[in-house]
């Protein structure tokens, strides 16, 4: 788990990543990647230090590129698991939009750490699924280790593919905040939790990782 919450801020890096292109537009879940971390380079050129000076900028970068590459309310329902099924449509919708929110603010420096030719992606073989597919990627961490990163993709109803889970070394990021989200709840209620991601954000969602620990 170690390991996980190492990279968490790297899985910021293509799923927060860069301003869409031709190539990130791609119909095909390794074009996306492979467009996204291609132009997240010339995104981030020369203004590091701004965005790392400007929170707020910063902020609604990820905001602004993250919705097109990235199914928010599937992944949040399927952080809900079991617990989706008791959920209301408002609750989803609040819960979605705060888990995203809060996520974006918690590794959003992350992306300030992204550095030209530290993601290799590997070459797709075999045909698409109609509905899924897995981007293998590996990252190239400060110490020279790579470690193994594969994206899951599904395509939406408009035809596009979007990921929705990251697995990092075998441990998939829905999984990890599943367990976190489920616990959470049990101890107090989605209501209570969906208030403390809305009021509280990213210190909410520290909280909950601190309690897996």
């Amino acid at each position: 788990m170690s390991v996980l919450r190492k990279l968490l801020p790297l899985l910021a890096v293509l799923l927060f990543a860069a301003m869409p292109s031709a190539q990130a537009a791609a119909n095909d879940p390794n074009g996306v990647v492979q467009g996204i971390a291609d132009d997240l380079g010339k995104a981030l050129e020369g203004r590091k230090d701004e965005l790392r000076n400007d929170r707020d900028k910063l902020i609604k970068l990820i905001d602004g590129i993250v919705l097109p590459h990235f199914d928010i309310d599937y992944a949040s329902i399927l952080v809900l698991g079991q617990n989706a099924k008791s959920a209301s449509p408002e609750q989803r919708t609040r819960f979605a939009k705060a888990f995203y929110n809060s996520i974006a603010h918690r590794y959003a420096e992350g992306l300030l750490n992204y550095t030209r030719g530290r993601i290799n992606i590997s070459p797709y073989k075999g045909e698409l699924n109609d509905k899924r597919s897995l981007v293998r990627t590996e990252v190239v961490l400060d110490d020279g280790k790579r470690v193994p990163v594969d994206y899951a993709f599904r395509k939406t109803k408009d035809g596009e593919w979007k990921a929705y889970d990251v697995i990092i070394e075998g441990i998939s990021y829905v999984t990890n905040y599943r367990n976190q989200v489920s616990a959470e709840i049990a101890k107090s209620s989605l209501e209570e939790l969906i208030t403390r991601l809305e009021t509280q954000g990213d210190k909410a969602l520290e909280s909950l990782e601190k309690n897996a620990k």
